[in-house]
């Protein structure tokens, strides 16, 4: 199979075809497990990624080199792959089967510094490099922060000891831009990154989204955060050298950026000019930091950014959606409308009216299109502006209206104990139907351990949310109620109250495996819970969380979300599965889907 990319590679963009395949190696052979049974190749990894030291010592290897075995050829025959020689088929494999390259650090792509925010340093064992430089996104070229070079001892020693060889560690940057569109399924040109808009230089990056947990003051993650912790919702930044150094007049610059009439420069006091469209201060580059778009997210979120649509009209006015004035009819799509199709990803354009008028909003050239005269008009995109005083504000009001939001409370909750932020745990008597109910279904699988606790997690901010997701998925379902299923995860203590904080995120509470995709996994069943229960105290611990699985479909390790459903690209499964038939092992990508109902507390 092949995907057709088109890259932005200056001076000019070219179209690429990349190869994909299903084919894996088998990693139980790896373990020297597999009898044989399985429909993935034996080989060894190493030789795989040129550098076995058995090969180079001229020693026997106890792991499969040849290609061409009965079983080895039977697989690629499945995948039409046996025309392939040993070097073609190396290089498909190492684009396609993700357990085959070193992770990059998200740590390090965060923070100033030299290791940006990895706290393990030169002992980390990803890579430290740029991921936008190996996903050919890097805007900032030899000005980046992070290292572009693939080569530095550091790089370098780390993929030798993963088995590269000097060859392959030249094409490195050729795997993982490989890699990174046949997740995407398309190079970032064509997911439609639409970086010559008017907005944020960093609007899809997580790891350049502002915390909404920090500025309430209650992240859990602190430090391992992959958010921007920041007190505002918004933060101006500049370019010194390799770092990003906050801006002062930061007030006045947003105040600014959010009046759309001051689209191209604007005069900071001084002869420097500041262009919002190139995103530069004189020579220097900037940026702006944010909190998610407001539709991403329930509606009780506070502090998250809230965008508004403006077009130009004809006497280079602009503006807003949705609103009627003296000389123009209102559109039929509203800021949040277009925000919400923007967000989205599943459209490019967008068609609306205005009184007997038709037209077509294009995301990637920033037009509107008259579709009966062909005339186009300019339109752009700006938050709303938030003073330091309404941010205050917004976090006290945030706090009464969590006194008085009693009607959501679940009847079965103690009300008496309810904190303003964050949760709390509520022991459960051994004798309560409820504890007894939680037992059951805990043990029907893992009956050989002594239960010491049961705990009910009492967060009202993450059941509004979760309740919010439900009703938005039953609404997407017809009306009809969603699959929802009680579901254990087993932890680190370490991660309990980040988790009942903060809900589950398997970016920082750590990876159950890989293998139906990249999210948080859950189990039927205890017993598959427990293997990932921590070992680091007598007292191990697991969660039995309600989660709302909806539709779901085969996982794969490639997955970064669900896929679509019948190649519909608006239209995709709510969660992943290790089989249809019986699922017991369930992806969540989502996590808003999830809500942490029980901590259980035991020991063997």
């Amino acid at each position: 199979k092949f995907i057709l990319v088109t890259r932005e590679d200056p001076p000019e963009e070219h179209r690429v075809v990349v190869a994909t395949t299903g084919a894996r190696l088998c990693r139980e052979h790896g373990k020297g497990k597999c009898a044989g049974g399985c429909r993935q190749l034996h080989r060894c990894r190493y030789f795989v990624c040129g550098g076995c030291r058995q090969q180079a010592a001229r020693k026997p290897c106890k792991f499969i080199h040849d290609i061409n075995t009965g079983h080895n050829f039977s697989v690629l025959r499945e995948h039409g792959l046996e025309v392939l020689n040993s070097d073609e088929l190396c290089q498909l494999l190492l684009q396609n089967d993700p357990s085959l390259l070193p992770e990059i650090c998200p740590y390090y792509n965060k923070g100033d510094g030299p290791y940006g925010s990895c706290t393990f340093k030169k002992i980390c064992v990803k890579l430290h490099i740029c991921q936008y430089y190996l996903q050919g996104e890097c805007r900032f070229g030899s000005n980046c922060r992070h290292s572009h070079d693939i080569f530095n001892p550091e790089c370098y020693e780390k993929l030798e000891k993963w088995g590269m060889s000097q060859a392959l560690i030249s094409k490195i940057p050729l795997f993982y831009r490989n890699v990174y569109d046949i997740k995407n399924n398309a190079s970032s040109k064509c997911r439609e990154r639409r970086e010559n808009q008017i907005v944020s230089t960093s609007d899809v990056d997580e790891s350049d989204t502002i915390c909404l947990y920090h500025i309430r003051k209650s992240c859990s993650f602190q430090d391992k955060c992959t958010r921007v912790h920041y007190h505002l919702p918004y933060r101006w930044q500049v370019l010194n050298g390799t770092l990003w150094k906050d801006m002062d007049n930061m007030k006045k610059i947003e105040k600014a950026f959010c009046d759309p009439g001051n689209e191209s420069i604007f005069q900071l006091g001084g002869p420097e000019q500041f262009n919002f469209s190139s995103m530069t201060w004189g020579s220097a580059k900037i940026r702006r930091l944010s909190t998610p778009s407001s539709v991403t997210k329930p509606p009780h979120y506070i502090l998250t950014t809230d965008w508004i649509w403006y077009w130009k009209d004809e006497y280079n006015l602009w503006k807003e959606y949705g609103k009627q004035d003296g000389d123009h009819t209102a559109a039929t799509v509203t800021s949040f409308d277009l925000e919400k199709a923007y967000q989205s990803e599943a459209f490019t354009t967008v068609k609306f009216s205005a009184g007997t008028q038709n037209y077509e909003l294009d995301f990637k050239a920033m037009k509107q299109k008259n579709l009966k005269y062909q005339t186009e008009r300019s339109i752009c995109r700006r938050p709303k502006f938030v003073s330091m005083e309404e941010v205050e504000k917004k976090k006290s009001s945030k706090t009464e209206q969590s006194k008085g939001s009693a009607t959501h409370i679940p009847p079965h909750w103690d009300q008496a104990a309810l904190p303003e932020l964050g949760y709390k745990l509520i022991n459960l008597l051994s004798s309560s139907s409820e504890y007894i109910k939680v037992q059951t279904n805990f043990q029907r699988t893992l009956s050989r351990v002594t239960i010491m606790a049961i705990k009910r997690i009492q967060n009202l901010s993450l059941w509004e949310v979760y309740q919010w997701q439900k009703e938005q998925m039953k609404k997407a379902n017809g009306g009809k109620d969603v699959d929802e299923r009680p579901l254990f995860h087993g932890t680190d203590k370490n991660h309990v109250d980040a988790i009942c904080q903060q809900n589950f995120d398997w970016r920082i509470c750590g990876v159950h495996g890989t293998a139906y995709g990249k999210g948080s996994y859950f189990a039927r069943d205890a017993a598959y819970s427990d293997n990932y229960s921590g070992a680091s105290s007598s007292i191990k611990t697991m969660f039995l969380a309600k989660v709302l699985v909806g539709d779901f479909t085969t996982g794969n390790s490639s997955y970064l979300r669900p896929p679509a459903k019948n190649n519909q690209s608006s239209l995709f499964y709510n969660s992943c599965v290790n089989s249809l038939l019986n699922p017991s092992i369930f992806v969540i990508f989502e996590k808003h889907q999830i809500y942490p109902d029980y901590l259980i507390e035991y020991k063997n």
